[in-house]
């Protein structure tokens, strides 16, 4: 079985109450599990909570909800709990809850490492980076990988470092620079290994929690994305996802 697990936190330092977060009249966890349940790959999709709030809101929209410890370190350790409960769940997709907008095909093209090659173990979403915005933002993760396209670094700084560019412009039309998308797939038992694991130097320096992976030793899978996503972690953030989601609906014809 192939499940997708939200996990969504309420106490954001950023962004409290960021589940509820309104988007065109709806909480924004409700149109992260509309879109994931776009997926034709996924056989249940999941949200995992923190807040007795949350938990009522997601069991009235209607989805299959947990409740998980406040004191989980990080969306891995949520979905962890909640995967130790589905034994039957070989293959576990982690989307993250703040990402309203999210793709079922994008989910569908990071599950396909796996269905494919038993060898791949975690799977993950890149896209190349089109703009100096993107490229300089500390909040937008880059990753480098190998002619294989397993991860080789990721970094909130930009990576690869053009030497010879000129300007920040030039760097991005002369590299491949790529913003990490922060959608995982694990087998299984890659999913409750990489949760008993310490956190590791770089990735406590970085702030980053997919380096422990790497600083282990672990293999992950990039899997290159023409489509591109929008995180919402700031009530900067949140501003732009309402505008988005407004000018969709009034393109799109759907009314809110």
């Amino acid at each position: 079985m192939i499940i997708g697990i939200i996990p969504a936190r309420f106490a954001s330092s950023r962004l409290m109450g960021k589940p509820l977060a309104d988007i065109g009249g709806k909480p924004m966890i409700q149109h992260t599990y509309n879109n994931a349940r776009k997926s034709k790959l996924l056989d249940k999709v999941i949200i995992a909570v923190d807040d007795e709030k949350v938990f009522q809101v997601v069991k009235e929209f209607g989805a299959e909800v947990y409740m998980t410890p406040k004191n989980c370190t990080s969306g891995s350790d949520r979905i962890a709990i909640v995967t130790e409960k589905i034994p039957e769940a070989s293959i576990i997709v982690n989307i993250q809850g703040d990402e309203p907008f999210i793709k079922g095909k994008m989910i569908d093209e990071a599950i396909e490492p796996l269905l494919f090659d038993r060898k791949v173990n975690v799977a993950t979403l890149a896209r190349r980076i089109s703009n100096v915005e993107d490229m300089k933002s500390a909040s937008v993760v880059k990753v480098v990988f190998d002619y294989n396209n397993m991860a080789l670094y990721f970094s909130r700084s930009p990576i690869p470092f053009v030497r010879e560019a000129k300007t920040n412009l030039a760097r991005i039309q002369t590299a491949e620079i790529y913003k990490h998308i922060g959608l995982y797939v694990y087998r299984r038992e890659a999913l409750l290994k990489f949760t008993q694991l310490k956190p590791t130097d770089l990735e406590q320096i970085e702030k980053l929690e997919q380096l422990r992976f790497l600083e282990h030793g672990f293999k992950m899978k990039i899997v290159v994305t023409d489509y591109d996503s929008l995180s919402v972690d700031t009530q900067k953030d949140l501003e732009l996802a309402r505008r988005f989601y407004d000018k969709h609906s009034k393109t799109s014809g759907k009314t809110k």
